[in-house]
């Protein structure tokens, strides 16, 4: 890679009706977040799916957005959904098989709400659908009539797992995270590893320490206003230093060496 070569990002998009029209829509501060790792750029949910290794061909990094919409069920072999609960299939057939073909090829991936739980479907895993509901579990949704400002607001703490990315990138032992989620992790999918929960032990952070790149998916939303927090511009500073790192790498084996 040259100097003036700048890592190419892909953020996920969902499918949905805006007016009259079927719209690729993906809110602007993911789009921004991905910006500070290189220039995004944004993988329609289309139709009929996409072909994984073409999309994965000329970027150094995914970053797997939030949604207003769950992963369909029968993903993980869970019940059907309650009544109401909107899904985007034409996500599911985009982002699901991407996030495999991106870990094997090695790939930075950073998985936020929607994306961490799709994360742990991909890899085998299984999602409480309404934690709210569960026994145990606090209710992790935001309060809906409150301002943007409110929702994403420090909500409550994650305690971080010793000897984790999360450790290794210096991040504190405890910090405060939002909270905008009704469904969780509900049996971890084999290969990931808890970096941090909550104190109701929901799993809010997990890495993949065998996987041959960057691998992280948190549940809570640090893309908002990632700059102003310090955790949250250290942990899109990793993300960054891995595309960089994979786009140096790619450079360095077109180029024969």
């Amino acid at each position: 890679m040259s100097a003036n070569t700048v890592p190419l990002i892909g953020v996920s998009a969902c499918r949905q009706q805006v007016g009259k029209n079927s719209s690729h829509t993906v809110g602007d501060k993911y789009v921004e977040a991905a910006g500070y790792a290189g220039l995004p750029l944004i993988l329609p949910a289309r139709d009929g799916g996409s072909d994984s290794q073409a999309l994965l061909a000329p970027l150094n990094g995914i970053l797997f957005s939030g949604s207003p919409s769950n992963v369909e069920p029968h993903h993980y072999n869970g019940a059907p959904s309650a009544a109401g609960t909107r899904h985007d299939l034409a996500r599911d057939r985009l982002t699901l098989p991407l996030l495999q073909a991106a870990i094997a090829a090695g790939v930075p991936v950073l998985c936020i709400c929607r994306g961490f739980q799709e994360l742990n479907v991909a890899l085998g895993g299984s999602l409480h659908q309404r934690v709210h509901e569960v026994p145990g579990y606090r209710d992790h949704r935001e309060a809906q009539e409150a301002a943007l400002e409110v929702q994403y607001s420090p909500s409550h703490p994650v305690r971080v797992s010793p000897g984790g990315m999360f450790e290794r990138i210096g991040l504190p032992a405890q910090f405060e995270v939002n909270s905008l989620h009704s469904q969780g992790i509900d049996r971890l999918a084999p290969g990931l590893r808890v970096e941090a929960c909550a104190p109701d032990g929901l799993i809010e952070a997990v890495s993949m320490p065998d996987a041959p790149g960057f691998v992280l998916g948190v549940q809570w939303h640090p893309e908002w206003r990632f700059a102003e927090n310090p955790v949250s511009l250290r942990l899109f500073q990793a993300f960054r230093e891995a595309c960089i790192a994979h786009a140096a790498r790619e450079g360095a084996r077109q180029n024969g060496f």
